[in-house]
């Protein structure tokens, strides 16, 4: 079982073991802000199970630290749905698009990358998303958490989905 773990500005930080998170919540560096019904006893203390914690103080996070740009951190990134369309097929399905295709002059990098599916990208073809009136969802960005390559599949928690996103 695994354990969000955000800043003190409630950013993602990274996703930690249970064991990690009790470690933390005992030293009362961190806090609960999300947990399950059930609780972790021992004599003199019970703890509910935690999904979510928030570090006390404020740690520091080098910026300096680049994600890489890969398959998988864009699709982490676009949550794994077609920007055009707003499709979740299944990962296999899913496609990286250039929105300025490299054959006019694209480049590879976060600003001018999308997960498309399969049809969507195909529909799309050599042209601008303008050109092919269509619409994306979400504008492709940079990220701004080194978190979201921790993340890799979709099947994180849904109560996660308030903090990441």
């Amino acid at each position: 079982m695994s354990v969000l773990l955000l800043n003190a500005t409630y950013e993602p930080l990274s996703i930690v073991s249970i064991r990690r998170a009790i470690v933390l919540l005992l030293k009362e560096k961190a806090e609960v802000l999300e947990a399950t019904e059930n609780f972790l006893r021992a004599q003199d203390v019970a703890i509910p199970v935690p999904l979510v914690i928030r570090m006390v103080y404020y740690v520091r996070i080098p910026h300096s630290t680049m994600l890489p740009l890969s398959r998988r951190t864009v699709m982490a990134r676009d949550q794994y749905t077609c920007q055009y369309c707003g499709a979740a097929p299944v990962k296999a399905d899913l496609t990286i698009d250039h929105v300025l295709p490299r054959s006019r002059g694209g480049v590879t990098e976060w600003e001018n990358v999308v997960v498309a599916c399969r049809s969507c990208n195909q529909k799309k073809g050599n042209r601008t998303p303008k050109e092919a009136l269509m619409q994306i969802k979400r504008p492709p960005h940079r990220p701004r958490y080194v978190a979201l390559a921790f993340m890799g599949e979709p099947t994180h928690r849904e109560v996660w989905r308030k903090y990441l996103y």
